[in-house]
């Protein structure tokens, strides 16, 4: 309540008075956050109230930094840490939640943890029952179904306070472990390395806050007169040149040069001097910035000749800054200590696992003859404008009143390209691959996924109504009746939960797995956070519908170059592969580029999250 106090104050302008009840407040209400029981029925409300609340005392410190309301107060060290309270925090949980159970050497421990974990799942997923049933009018509700729901619940908290008890018991720490608290800069610090630096956005509903703290030097933090709203429309607008409703390569749009530069200047030139001395950057966003990587906007002003031969070839002249920083996401700041205090990987482990091209139906299954390569028949420009743009194929079922699993698009080029990314990590094709029919949830299941370095997915990636009855974000599977096991063809949110990964890579190289679940989500979609919940260190998500042949390119070369080089780190792989993909010759035919890839629909894909070292 003086939290929210504190609200009506600042509205009201008084700042000063607002100030006093936002540093009795919340350190009581960030503090008790964490103590609390992180059941999702009750961790969204909650959650809501201290985003309100934490949300406007950003918006008042960057207001009164320097004036005598705040004399003796750092705003940018004491906002830094704010900004992980008030962003949403499942994919933090769901890593945390990861990262207590690697730490535990006992196994007998390691599974009660796991176990606990696993009942806080059952009893959310019976409150959303209970929920539903409780929204129908009276006249509809199932009394005795709503009491029964009641049961189950509060059996499920009793059998997790007691494993609870026996955690706590045997593992002091835990409670720190699965929802630790907001790091301070001076914290963050000791977890960068050098050349390494924190960039942390915060939109609000009026503003934009930006934090930088590099490993040595000052903490950067500006303000900006520009809201969620404002910024999201800017997003969107640079998405209509990436994800375009275009079918020949002509039809692709010019990107927005001019948009993507004011974007840097308001996001990033504020705070330069404090992240451009390093070489990778660990960027925390909210709201539409996870939507859009950050190494495709201009670090200065360009334009492009777009008559220049061959097609988009003009576009490697922009200052991109994928050509000078490598850029990873990060769901939380929290999370960088908490992925680079995970233990190593096992090192018996095989290179990789990947699965693709599965058949949806069985007239996908009888398709005898690998499809063609694309082919152009002549580079004139005018051809090569009015060439069919081969992208992968995406579910296509949004706005269909009725979809099932058959519906959904082979992907035949899938295979190729896990066989390219294979052939790089030089892995056993026959031992590492599983394709078409053998890419069943069945499969998925019982294979012991712990035992690989690179998880890789080369499918479609679905959200929910994408298909009848989905209801979270799934992986498409080859169709059980095609594959003649049980099951219903998804591999859904839930059990991604189930798997056990030791994966230093997961890669969801699917149709926007990196989209999050609705307006404002966090950067990261649900896929991943259930891939951090099962073990992984990083995810290689997709933005937007891919470019077959040059996601092909782009995967396979930052695999290759990995394992050229032990050292090399996944940020620093995957940005060297994609300047290497926009300055290279592009897609060509007898030896000829009859387009290039320079557009950054083609080089900018994909965005690495987790631990980018």
């Amino acid at each position: 309540m003086r939290g929210l106090h504190g609200v009506a104050l600042a509205a009201a302008g008084s700042d000063a008075e607002a100030f006093a009840a936002f540093r009795a407040a919340v350190p009581v209400i960030t503090s008790s956050s964490r103590q609390a029981d992180t059941e999702e029925s009750t961790s969204a409300s909650r959650d809501f109230y201290i985003q309100t609340i934490v949300e406007s005392y950003i918006v008042l410190l960057a207001k009164v930094q320097g004036t005598p309301v705040a004399a003796g107060i750092d705003a940018g060290t004491e906002s830094f840490r704010l900004a992980d309270a008030a962003r949403g925090r499942s994919v933090q949980r769901a890593l945390s939640a990861s990262a207590a159970r690697a730490a535990v050497r006992d196994p007998a421990l390691a599974t009660l943890i796991r176990d606990e974990q696993d009942v806080l799942k059952q009893i959310a997923a019976q409150f959303g029952l209970l929920s539903n049933l409780l929204a129908l009018p009276p006249e509809q509700r199932d009394d005795k179904a709503i009491q029964v729901l009641r049961v189950q619940v509060d059996k499920l908290r009793d059998s997790r306070a007691k494993t609870r008890q026996q955690i706590e018991k045997q593992f002091p720490g835990y409670a720190n472990l699965i929802d630790p608290r907001a790091p301070t800069t001076d914290e963050v610090r000791t977890s960068l390395r050098a050349g390494e630096a924190v960039v942390s956005f915060y939109l609000a509903q009026d503003n934009s806050f930006v934090w930088v703290v590099p490993k040595d030097g000052a903490v950067r933090f500006a303000a900006s007169p520009i809201g969620a709203a404002e910024i999201e429309q800017k997003v969107n607008r640079l998405r209509k040149a990436l994800e375009p409703q275009a079918e020949t390569l002509g039809d692709i749009p010019a990107f927005d040069l001019a948009l993507a530069h004011d974007l840097y200047r308001t996001l990033l030139q504020p705070v330069e001097a404090g992240w451009k001395p390093a070489k990778s950057l660990f960027v925390v966003s909210n709201g539409a910035l996870g939507l859009l990587p950050l190494a495709l906007l201009p670090t200065t002003a360009a334009t492009v000749d777009m008559k220049t031969a061959p097609l988009f070839d003009g576009y490697k002249s922009v200052p991109w800054l994928a050509r000078t920083h490598a850029v990873t996401q990060l769901p939380s700041t929290a999370a960088l200590k908490t992925l680079r205090g995970l233990p190593a990987g096992s090192a018996s482990r095989a290179p990789l696992i990947g699965f693709g091209d599965p058949f949806f139906n069985a007239e996908q299954a009888a398709e005898a003859a690998r499809e063609t390569p694309l082919r152009i028949a002549s580079s004139d420009p005018v051809a090569v404008r009015g060439a069919k743009l081969k992208r992968r194929n995406a579910p296509q079922t949004e706005g269909v009143n009725s979809a099932e699993l058959g519906q959904l698009p082979r992907l035949p080029d899938t295979a190729d390209e896990l066989r390219s990314v294979a052939d790089a990590m030089r892995a056993d094709l026959s031992k590492s691959l599983y394709l078409g029919k053998a890419a069943n949830e069945k499969f998925v299941k019982q294979a012991k996924l712990d035992g690989y370095k690179v998880v890789a997915f080369a499918t479609h990636g679905l959200i929910p109504g994408d298909l009848n009855g989905l209801t979270q974000p799934a992986l498409a599977l080859t169709a059980p009746q095609i594959a003649d096991v049980d099951g219903d063809g998804l591999l859904t949110m839930d059990e991604i939960l189930g798997l056990k990964l030791d994966a230093d890579w997961v890669v969801l190289s699917a149709c926007n797995t990196g989209t999050g679940a609705g307006a404002g989500a966090e950067a990261a979609s649900g896929l991943g956070r259930a891939f951090f919940y099962a073990g992984t260190r990083a995810l290689l998500l997709t933005n937007w519908s891919v470019h077959s042949a040059s996601a092909r390119d782009l995967v396979t070369d930052l695999f290759r170059r990995q394992a050229a080089d032990a050292k090399l780190g996944r940020a620093e792989a995957l940005r060297q592969a994609m300047v290497a993909l926009l300055d290279g010759p592009g897609y060509q035919e007898d030896g000829k580029t009859l387009f290039s890839y320079s557009h950054p629909i083609f080089w900018a894909p994909y965005s690495l999250m987790g631990d980018g070292g």
